[in-house]
């Protein structure tokens, strides 16, 4: 469920993986690394901030957040699972 990679060297923090699919609830999680509660109900930005965006094709596959509380690099992934209402391609007709 979550994995951080390790402190990288030169003061940055670390850099860890949320997996979505393996969080019950709403979609709330703890920051791996100092435990404050990341919503994505947060428009704010006052908890985390949205560092990057991955697409593919027109679906979110990756969204790399930032902790404000610590300054944890946060990789959220899953966006593309069935179990998270991802639709599956439609197959035209023969």
């Amino acid at each position: 469920m979550l994995s951080c990679e390790g402190r990288a060297k030169m003061k940055r923090s670390a850099v860890c993986k949320v997996d979505l699919t393996q969080i019950d609830g709403d979609g709330d999680f703890a920051c791996p690394s100092c435990g404050v509660i990341i919503s994505p109900d947060d428009e704010t930005e006052a908890v985390y901030t949205i560092l990057e965006t991955k697409m593919k094709k027109d679906a979110l596959e990756e969204l790399i957040i930032r902790c404000n509380g610590c300054g944890t690099e946060i990789r959220l992934t899953g966006f593309l699972s069935p179990q998270l209402g991802a639709t599956k391609p439609e197959i035209p007709p023969r």
